[in-house]
């Protein structure tokens, strides 16, 4: 109880309440920016925090963090470009809605996931840091790479009855995530003598081409029906509606724990797993990838539930979960602070304080966004002719400031025209955005692996967590070819049903 009051005495002053509420709006901001990525948005806030106290400033710092994750998803609901590459999988369901005329009611559900999800995750953190650690310790490269290997089962998902490109898309997807540097030998991979290919193609600038000037490069040669205007698209969601969701949020949620303790993981790998399994539990798994609103659910949760989680890592053992948490590590180095086993021993009250603000930034987070979803919404009733220009040059501020580089414009552009070729040959974009992003992952620690084992193939095979995703893979690929046998025989038998 002592410890607790210290703790509380240390959280307790209106700079802490005041600068964890701006965070949470900092964030939000600069994650619904195509470009403006949430380390980012933490790295530049990160020298104001110099002169605060260390709870003050680490608390600014988490709620820019926490904010930026959930705003990803708002333009990646309304503009088709997702503000972050750990809402690229809202993509798929988030703007299908707003297409319907239902973007408030899809922007309704992600703040909600991502408040549910973040408050699991907080509560994780604060509960269990120690056996999460344990945990993220049990995962080396060859159970990431079967990890990979299971949530890449979700391409065949989202091809829909086009699994023949939607594979096709895939394997393009993996061969554009192959150029640049060779991380093992540094070798150059598909550069072409091109000295910016050297550090591979951005994902930001992909995204942004791949999914934004597809719709508009359409809308401008006028082979899209304008959207009329909806009176749908300041409806909220409904408590039904999230009852609905709530299994795939909480489910979500979870893995987004497990997942966002294992450094290097991050919130794309977790959205699209979470993703998967939210298809594969549905009775409308069908509806998934056209304006599904567990969709939005799912992949809000995951991404989300990585936001506590990553923090595991950094407090209980000194490894940062992510590119966010290793900023957040060195504000930790600025104020003297070494996060480890030892910080709980010595600073505990400080952890404590922390743990505090993380809860409070929950209820930022939903305040927050319920604030700002009811101006942010009427974006889908703005006329295309106006809101598609505006868009198009969000899109090329957000490819330059990534790394303030020309080539990555042309890189934005080169994709939304091989984006619209995608779109006018019907050929699924997602199966591609999954392999590109998943697509490193998966060779890095695949060769790590080699290279520890010596060549030898069954280090893959070893450990009963590689053999538990094995099996989940195994049974994830047959569930997909028996569900699409089984959809190739109905008609087969609609028809001689009907000749009898």
């Amino acid at each position: 109880m002592d410890i607790l009051l210290q703790a509380l005495g240390q959280f307790a002053t209106l700079q802490n309440v005041l600068l964890l509420g701006l965070g949470v709006v900092i964030g939000t901001i600069v994650g619904a920016i195509p470009g403006m990525t949430t380390p980012m948005a933490v790295a530049l806030t990160l020298p104001f925090t110099f002169t605060l106290p260390p709870v003050t400033g680490i608390l600014l710092l988490l709620g820019v963090y926490k904010g930026g994750l959930y705003g990803g998803s708002i333009t990646a609901i309304l503009i088709n470009a997702p503000g972050t590459p750990a809402a690229s999988c809202t993509v798929l369901d988030g703007y299908p809605l707003a297409r319907r005329g239902e973007a408030r009611r899809a922007l309704d559900i992600a703040l909600y996931s991502s408040c549910v999800a973040d408050f699991i995750s907080n509560i994780a953190l604060i509960l269990f840091a120690g056996v999460l650690a344990g945990l993220a310790l049990a995962f080396g490269t060859p159970e990431v790479f079967t990890l990979i290997m299971f949530s890449l089962t979700i391409i065949a998902g989202v091809s829909g009855n086009q699994l023949l490109k939607g594979l096709g898309a895939a394997c393009f997807g993996l061969l554009l995530a192959t150029i640049g540097l060779d991380l093992v030998y540094g070798t150059n991979r598909f550069v072409f003598g091109e000295v910016n290919l050297m550090s591979g193609l951005n994902f930001i600038p992909v995204l942004i081409g791949l999914f934004a000037l597809p719709e508009i490069i359409a809308s401008f040669a006028r082979m899209d029906r304008p959207l009329e205007h909806n009176p749908l698209a300041g409806a909220a969601a409904t408590l039904a509606d999230f009852k609905r969701c709530f299994k795939s949020i909480i489910r979500g949620s979870f893995i987004g724990v497990i997942l966002g303790a294992i450094p290097g993981i991050g919130g794309a790998p977790a959205a699209f797993l979470s993703y998967s399994e939210a298809r594969r539990n549905s009775p409308d798994r069908e509806k998934f990838g056209s304006g599904e609103l567990e969709g939005v659910a799912a992949s809000e949760s995951g991404n989300n539930g990585t936001a506590g989680a990553t923090m595991v890592p950094l407090l209980a053992l000194g490894i940062p979960g992510d590119i966010t948490t290793a900023i957040i590590l060195g504000a930790f180095m600025i104020h003297g602070l070494r996060p480890g086993p030892l910080l709980f021993q010595d600073n505990l009250s400080l952890i404590y304080a922390l743990f505090i603000g993380i809860m409070l930034s929950s209820m930022y987070l939903l305040l927050v966004g319920k604030l700002s979803i009811r101006l942010i919404s009427r974006i889908a009733d703005i006329p295309q002719r106006i809101l598609f220009p505006v868009v198009l040059i969000l899109c090329v501020y957000g490819a330059y400031a990534v790394n303030n580089s020309i080539f990555d414009v042309t890189v934005m552009f080169a994709m939304g025209a091989i984006g619209f070729l995608m779109r006018s040959l019907a050929i699924p974009a997602a199966p591609f955005l999954i392999a590109f992003i998943l697509g490193p992952l998966l060779e890095d620690n695949f060769r790590q692996s080699l290279l520890l084992s010596r060549g030898d193939f069954m280090v893959f095979f070893k450990s009963p967590i590689c053999l538990m995703f094995w099996a989940l893979t195994v049974v994830a690929v047959g569930f997909t070819v028996w569900n699409n046998l089984r959809n190739q025989k109905r008609p087969e038998l609609a028809a001689l049903k009907s000749g009898e």
